[in-house]
């Protein structure tokens, strides 16, 4: 353990479980690595009182987190990872009371922690000219790594907010590459605008920038919104990661250095409980207003706000007065309002799609209201409650575009471990349907110099991905291996040596499954195989975010969630077999099927 300042406290973790190693219920684990400046691992707990931790459990399929407790447990960066020595370093910020602060600043050497991890990190783009970098004290971690690791010549503007000045680290110099330090002079974190004001006013150098920015989340964001609206930054060249958000925390009552578990709730998990009948109509009304936004930007006044958003003066009061009982807002003055921490969630771009009835997220979301007819028929309501089914929705290439865009984000963390592993050895030629089809992609040709894919699309999506193609992956040597076909997954595949069909199925009945399946494998080249990852509902460990996505695919689809034995009926009417059943990454499941009589 070493006080690297007063205020950041560094401990090298040891010990065998950082090698390769079998978990007490026989899984094979991969020695720990770690190749990301921004590669973070999380931490699990004691809960107070006790002299265990919660642990997540190990199974075929990936990590199963108990949900009642679940794991007590805090995300923390990697500092340094000596694969040599198998020493694991992680900076700890002392600001606030927190579960893993205390834990550090009580540690003794010989103390016991259990994590799991890491989770990937995006890596540096090369096209970028110069990079904007800009974090808080608990960003200093990943921003010591990152210098460490630039190479030489890279041009970079650095800003880093610490609590006082003592707090400052030794970094490394190099030509081209400004730091500057910003002093809160006591202030609390979070309550300052230092970073966002840096961000502002920093000089703007010529050529194609790329900003990283991570620390509280009120802070990121401001920072972002900047650099897109006002600088005209491309959102895809800023990774944002909001590593903290401000908000109360309860301690206990025989220790106040240790936040108490039961009372301290996250603001997202405050939200979480919010959305019961009204609340959750009143919190929607409010985003498609557009409210929280508009508070957000300093729009506070009743009056001020009716006239943006065209509303009637007094019922906005009402919809305000009863968000401040929701401790969504609070007045700041007569008829004034600011956002609380949970307040803050709902200017983030996720939740707004998610809670906007024109959201890619929302849209689909409208269909729930149905869920009694689809109860009662087995079929789908959708058309009932919006006038079109979903089907005649995804035809309008608007919302194709911010469906596609949001699939995209979350394509990383699915297809790096893919592309890693042994399932697209051999494959010259690879046939995709997929929705997230573009970050797909990417992953796989990076890693497979000699890998074709074919992306197999319906007219909107097919426009999308070839306006997309370009910046999702900006080199043209791997772009030129990679070509989009117009036609839906019910026609015969392209001839490849692998079909890969991810997330299809969920809105399709039995028969259209099969149907699907069967067309996939029809021009597979001898030894070919189809690959398939579709969600699953787990009956042996019911999950609530299952079940309502379940219910959701009832309502908009008049489908759902198929269990494991439900889905191998759809691969057994298709006339497939399962050769082999592979996990990747976090417990993802990828079947690969083979036609009946090969295997």
């Amino acid at each position: 353990m070493t006080d690297l300042t007063p205020g950041m406290r560094r401990i090298t973790f040891t010990g065998a479980q950082l090698r390769a190693f079998t978990s007490a219920n026989g899984f094979p684990q991969p020695a720990f690595d770690s190749t990301g400046f921004d590669d973070d691992i999380r931490l699990v707990f004691c809960y107070p009182g006790q002299a265990e931790p919660v642990l997540p459990v190990q199974k075929e399929k990936g990590l199963d987190l108990p949900r009642d407790p679940r794991p007590l447990s805090r995300i923390y960066t990697v500092r340094r990872w000596d694969a040599e020595a198998g020493e694991l370093d992680v900076d700890f910020v002392r600001h606030g009371i927190g579960v893993g602060t205390t834990w550090a600043y009580r540690a003794n050497v010989g103390d016991r922690i259990h994590f799991f991890g890491p989770s990937a990190s995006r890596a540096l783009p090369h096209d970028a000219d110069w990079l904007l970098v800009a974090g808080d004290d608990t960003a200093v971690p990943a921003i010591a790594r990152l210098l460490e690791e630039l190479p030489t010549g890279t041009r970079a503007q650095v800003f880093i907010e610490i609590g006082e000045d003592e707090h400052r680290q030794e970094l490394r110099e190099q030509p081209g590459v400004e730091v500057t330090w910003l002093v809160r002079d006591g202030a609390e974190a979070g309550t300052t605008t230092l970073l966002v004001d840096a961000v502002r006013n920093c000089g703007w150098w010529d050529g194609k920038p790329f900003a990283w920015l991570a620390g509280e989340q009120r802070s990121v964001r401001d920072a972002r919104r900047h650099l897109v609206e006002d600088r005209g930054v491309p959102k895809e060249d800023i990774e944002f990661i909001g590593y903290w958000r401000r908000g109360e925390v309860v301690v206990l009552d025989t220790d106040k250095a240790v936040p108490d578990p039961e009372r301290t709730r996250t603001p997202f998990e405050r939200l979480h409980d919010l959305v019961e009948l009204i609340a959750p109509i009143a919190i929607r009304t409010a985003v498609e207003l557009g409210v929280p936004e508009l508070i957000s930007r300093g729009v506070t006044g009743v009056e001020d706000l009716a006239g943006k958003v065209d509303a009637d003066e007094r019922a906005l009061g009402k919809l305000l007065r009863y968000l401040h009982t929701l401790d969504l807002l609070t007045e700041t003055g007569p008829g004034h309002y600011a956002l609380t921490p949970v307040g803050e969630v709902l200017t983030l771009e996720f939740m707004i799609d998610l809670l906007h009835p024109a959201g890619a997220a929302g849209r689909e979301m409208l269909g729930i209201h149905g869920l009694t007819e689809s109860v009662r028929t087995g079929r789908a309501s959708y058309v009932s409650i919006t006038g079109q089914t979903f089907a005649e929705v995804r035809t309008e290439q608007d919302y194709e575009d911010r469906y596609l865009e949001r699939l995209a984000k979350f394509q990383a963390a699915l297809a790096e471990p893919i592309a890693r592993s042994e399932l697209l050895a051999g494959v010259r030629h690879l046939v995709l349907h997929s929705g997230g089809a573009g970050g797909q992609v990417r992953e796989f040709v990076a890693a497979h110099d000699d890998l074709r894919v074919t992306i197999c699309a319906l007219p909107s999506q097919a426009d999308w991905l070839r306006r997309d193609l370009p910046d999702t992956i900006p080199d043209e040597r791997q772009r030129a291996r990679v070509s989009v076909v117009e036609q839906s997954v019910f026609e015969p595949s392209p001839p490849a040596d692998a079909v890969f069909v991810i997330r299809a199925f969920k809105n399709l009945p039995d028969a259209d499954a099969a149907h699907a399946l069967r067309r996939a494998a029809e021009n597979l080249s001898p030894g070919g195989r189809v690959l398939l990852i579709e969600d699953l509902f787990d009956t042996d460990d019911l999950d609530e975010h299952d079940g309502e996505a379940d219910l959701l695919a009832l309502a908009v689809h008049g489908s759902g969630l198929r269990t494991l034995a439900e889905l191998d009926t759809v691969i057994a009417q298709a006339g497939l077999v399962r050769a082999a059943q592979h996990t990747v990454g976090w417990g993802t499941t990828v079947h690969d099927l083979v036609p009946a009589g090969t295997h």
